[in-house]
């Protein structure tokens, strides 16, 4: 499967911002990509560094005008698009949703990104109600995807569930940055970590992991931080964490990756975790805490 992702530094005008992903998709598409995944709320700036109702106009329904956007470009084409939007399902219930569109630009399926972050400068839990169609992949003319959405990537249940359905990749769409009152050692730590943990689900699943991050300088319109420095280094690792390709920190990139699903066929009978798993002995995982 060649995978194309986009790294990307936006600003205010989405219309801009789409116009720019548009041609971000051809080019990775003119580079062979049959799946382009794109990074985490694309269409605008990262709206959740203030809680202000105003910004609960951003938000569209699903089918909408971006699917359509997107659908009409995958379409055009012949990939399969990865997105990430800003979702209103009804008046006062909203969600943080990906929407893969199929090469013939029809919704193949969609994802609600299951945990909601609530920290300085990343107030999500005042915009998005947690998802509620589980963790399920989506088939496509690619393959099985398992979507999930940033914060999901710090909990293996999440991408666990995706594998033990038949998942053969694993796609975030991404938002995270550094906070400007922390030391360069600490944002480093916390980078490393960020690409460690979704490394970690490669290996503990054998599966390859894509991780697509903004970049770029973001305000804080409220003025309460200093705002968000997105650390972009979107990253494709195969089945046994190998790091096939890193982008830079504070570049737009596009890239475009040959990973090969079989190779997890491979992994998979060498480690075989899914066979010795003691599910017997599991139950507690769905307590909040043992005491």
């Amino acid at each position: 499967m060649k995978i194309g992702i986009v790294q990307q530094h936006n600003c205010a005008d989405l219309k801009e911002n789409m116009n720019r992903l548009a041609q971000r998709i051809g080019e990775a598409a003119d580079k062979g990509a049959s799946l382009i995944v794109l990074q985490e709320l694309h269409n605008g700036l990262y709206f959740c560094q203030e809680e202000n109702v105003d910004n609960f106009d951003l938000a569209e329904p699903i089918p909408g005008p971006s699917t359509a956007y997107y659908g009409s470009l995958a379409k055009q084409y012949g990939v399969v698009i990865v997105t990430s939007l800003f979702e209103r399902r009804a008046a006062g219930l909203y969600h943080n949703t990906a929407v893969v569109i199929e090469k013939d630009g029809t919704i193949a399926g969609k994802y609600r990104k299951m945990h909601i972050p609530d920290d300085p400068a990343y107030y999500e839990k005042f915009y998005f109600t947690p998802g509620d169609l589980g963790f399920h992949p989506i088939d496509t003319s690619v393959g099985r995807l398992g979507v999930l959405v940033c914060w999901d990537q710090w909990y293996p249940e999440s991408a666990r569930l995706m594998a033990m359905q038949g998942a053969e990749v694993l796609l975030y769409p991404t938002a995270i940055g550094y906070a400007a009152n922390d030391t360069q050692d600490e944002q480093q730590r916390q980078r490393e970590a960020w690409t460690t943990v979704m490394r970690g689900h490669a290996v503990a699943n054998g599966l390859p992991v894509v991780a697509v991050n903004r970049t770029g300088f973001e305000p804080d319109p409220s003025g309460q931080t200093a705002g968000i420095e997105f650390w972009g280094s979107s990253f494709v690792a195969g089945p046994q964490g190998e790091l096939l390709f890193r982008a830079a920190e504070d570049q737009e990139e596009v890239a475009v990756i040959d990973v090969d699903l079989a190779h997890s066929e491979q992994v998979r009978r060498w480690w075989p975790f899914l066979r010795d798993r003691r599910i017997d002995q599991y139950g507690g995982i769905i307590r909040r805490f043992i005491d």
